[in-house]
């Protein structure tokens, strides 16, 4: 049995993708009634990430250990560990990735390109680092989908963001005139062995993805040097498990490391229908010790488009057979009661022999859910 720290969507198509493995998943969750944990009987619900007698639990009820977010303490992971669970992606890879300036210092290290960043405590940082304007000040650790992130154009907005972000520690980076956001799925196994999905595009908006296209549209050339880059910043943190690892192209097709995420992410959500294995089962795989499966896509062309909330309150099913009237699409939602702007509560994915056929399937599909 596989423990899973965190029991949102992530966790919840991981457990779909267990089923059809034979594989039955325990989730720890904060709180009951998580998406993940109505598809077990198996849910354990601590208070925080420490609550010993919760980890004790989770320990004694399985072999190992993954999560499906970031922002567990990396001394939980250890933790479980010593109870005789391994966790995967480990307590030393979590240490590196989950604090940004920790993790670019790394890849820097390391030889892979990444934007200028500094340290930033106060405005005079962002001056004295040379960065120019704007820049992009985000939180070190927990920040995601654009929370604890702020452009910033000069030292009046750096220091009224400052006071916005007070008592978070804080990284800044140069602003990067990307032409394109890119993104590859990386899995590495117990042994090293590596297996890489096709490069996709991602289109961000606020610092939350909308639309993703599989495969980017871009030279064999980019998309050679973004899977190189996206495997040796894996292999640099020693990650065990499946990779979201996001890129910038610039448009001289130079190619920036923008960030990582230990476990599967939203960009490859288009694999559960869109490639031979998907990103879930392969990190059920790669977490066990088994073969990796093919990462092959099953059509020329795959899209997938977030559903996402446009206003506040509790989740309904307005508009769901409208959705699936359109029949080359593949409906996902996740399960969560309530919905905010901007929440992530389901996507649409569609294949076809073209990324503008196989885009306006999906959004036609994801326009007429109504959340």
């Amino acid at each position: 049995m596989i423990g899973i720290l965190g029991g949102g969507q992530l966790a919840r198509m991981t457990i779909q993708a267990a089923i059809a493995l034979g594989v039955e998943i325990a989730i720890y969750a904060r709180k009951p009634d998580s998406p993940a944990g109505r598809l077990t009987q198996h849910e354990i619900i601590g208070e925080g990430w420490q609550d010993e007698g919760a980890l004790s639990q989770l320990a004694a009820l399985v072999d190992r250990v993954t999560l499906e977010n970031e922002f567990v303490d990396a001394a939980v992971l250890d933790r479980l560990a010593a109870m005789g669970a391994p966790v995967y992606p480990t307590g030393r890879t979590l240490g590196i990735i989950q604090d940004k300036l920790r993790q670019k210092d790394r890849l820097h290290a390391v030889g892979i390109p990444v934007p200028e960043y500094a340290r930033v405590d106060t405005p005079g940082d962002i001056s004295s680092a040379g960065l120019g304007w704007p820049v992009v000040l985000k939180a070190r650790e927990g920040g995601y989908d654009g929370y604890g992130n702020a452009t910033v154009h000069d030292e009046t907005e750096a220091t009224l963001a400052l006071r916005k972000l007070d008592g978070r520690k804080l990284l800044a980076e140069a602003w990067v005139p990307f032409e394109r956001e890119l993104a590859v799925m990386v899995v590495r196994g117990h042994t090293g062995e590596i297996s890489t999905y096709p490069v996709v595009e991602t289109v961000q908006k606020d610092h939350i993805c909308h639309v993703v296209r599989a495969p980017a549209p871009v030279s064999q050339a980019v998309a050679d040097r973004a899977t190189q880059i996206a495997v040796e910043a894996v292999e640099a943190v020693e990650g065990v498990g499946v990779f979201g690892v996001e890129l910038f192209l610039l448009p001289d097709e130079t190619i920036l490391y923008n960030e990582m995420a230990p476990r599967p992410h939203n960009s490859g959500h288009y694999t559960i229908e869109g490639a031979v294995t998907s990103q879930f089962e392969n990190h059920l795989r790669a977490v066990l010790g088994w073969p990796l499966g093919s990462t092959a896509l099953r059509a020329p062309a795959v899209v997938m488009v977030n559903i996402l909330g446009a206003r506040q309150g509790e989740a309904d099913m307005a508009g769901i057979r409208d959705a699936l009237a359109v029949g080359e699409a593949h409906v996902h939602l996740y399960g969560k009661r309530t919905v905010r702007p901007g929440r992530k509560m389901g996507h649409v994915t569609a294949l076809a022999g073209t990324l503008e056929e196989a885009e306006q399937v999906a959004r036609t599909a994801a326009d007429r859910v109504m959340l």
